[in-house]
């Protein structure tokens, strides 16, 4: 019989309980059960008073300093007392644990669990308070560089498209689509507004809302460098497809960038900028599901291209009303989507 390598695999509940209670010295009523897979795999770890968040990275797929950088920014941020979901140190005082899974050494940091739940409708006042935590977490890490991935052109509209190629015909209309939406930048677009650590991935799912509208972000496993309106916009956009009613949806916007303004106003060129963000940031995460196919989208059909990123892309382009920067343009042909 022969042994075939494993491209990734799913740890043992009841093996990584053991093994997070003797490294953090908790008792042995903790009990550690798998939440979700996906980019990375999600355990709860809880005995009848405490949980904990356990995540270990898929293979490959950070590197240790990597991590570090991400543990970094949450520590850097919950010192200045700012809510979100911080890494807990072991009983050496080390926060990144390396294990030993069949594909390969695979990293493991223990989180402390953000109170509250998930939201996907929120109210308007709890949008005020999203954009104000969001702000003060830009304001303090603004012209801050770490160990992680710059958001440039490339990153966010070119690398995706390539991506794209190894599972789509170029021939297909709604990869022609993608490999145009590069037209509706500018070059300095990416270089427009201040600069700092941006989150990349600040929405319902990534956020815990008490009943007193106190909030907490996680799961700052895309955080990187490049101009901080890429989290506004991705936020904007969201909120966009989660609101069927666009009346609604602009009430809460408002409240939501009245809330990050109060803290940190933003100028007319970023605000501008908000829907190519919003429009930037959502082909980069198709291109992470084409780049990561076997982890994060069993689902990547040439349906779901069109039903569910394309047709968004459109209704957002042709709602903003965002035009292309090509000679056509200003030649004045609309080049807007219907």
């Amino acid at each position: 019989m022969i042994t075939l390598p494993v491209i990734a695999s799913t740890i043992s509940e009841y093996e990584l309980g053991e093994f997070a209670k003797d490294k953090y010295g908790l008792h042995k009523g903790f009990n550690c059960r798998l939440f979700r897979t996906g980019m990375n795999h999600t355990y709860f770890l809880s005995d009848t008073d405490t949980k904990y968040v356990l995540r270990v990275y898929s293979y490959n797929w950070r590197t240790k300093s990597e991590i570090q950088a991400e543990l970094e920014v949450l520590h850097l941020l919950h010192d200045n007392n700012l809510s979100v979901s911080v890494p807990i140190q072991d009983k050496n005082g080390v926060c990144i644990q390396e294990v030993q899974a069949p594909e390969g050494l695979r990293y493991v940091v223990l989180f402390s669990f953000a109170k509250g739940g998930k939201i996907r409708f929120t109210d308007s006042d709890t949008c005020f308070e999203i954009g104000l935590l969001m702000a003060k977490m830009h304001k303090l890490t603004s012209n801050t560089t770490i160990n992680r991935d710059s958001y440039n052109r490339s990153l966010l509209l070119e690398i995706p498209y390539e991506a794209l190629k190894s599972h789509f015909s170029e021939q297909l209309p709604e990869m022609e689509f993608i490999k145009t939406i590069g037209q509706y930048f500018k070059n300095t677009d990416f270089e427009t507004g201040r600069r700092g650590v941006v989150h990349m991935d600040i929405w319902y799912d990534n956020m815990a809302i008490t009943n007193d509208k106190a909030i907490t972000f996680y799961d700052f496993d895309f955080c990187g460098n490049g101009i901080q309106i890429l989290d506004v916009g991705y936020f904007c956009k969201q909120l966009f497809h989660i609101e069927a009613d666009k009346n609604t949806y602009e009430i809460k916007k408002k409240h939501f960038l009245e809330g990050y303004q109060s803290i940190r106003p933003l100028s007319d060129s970023e605000l501008k900028l908000i829907p190519k963000a919003g429009l930037a940031v959502f082909v980069f995460y198709l291109g992470v599901q084409a780049q990561r196919f076997d982890w994060s989208n069993i689902f990547l059909s040439e349906n779901y291209l069109k039903m569910v990123f394309v047709d968004r892309l459109k209704s957002w382009i042709a709602y903003n009303s965002i035009k292309d920067t090509t000679a056509a343009t200003s030649a004045g042909i609309n080049t807007r989507v219907q």
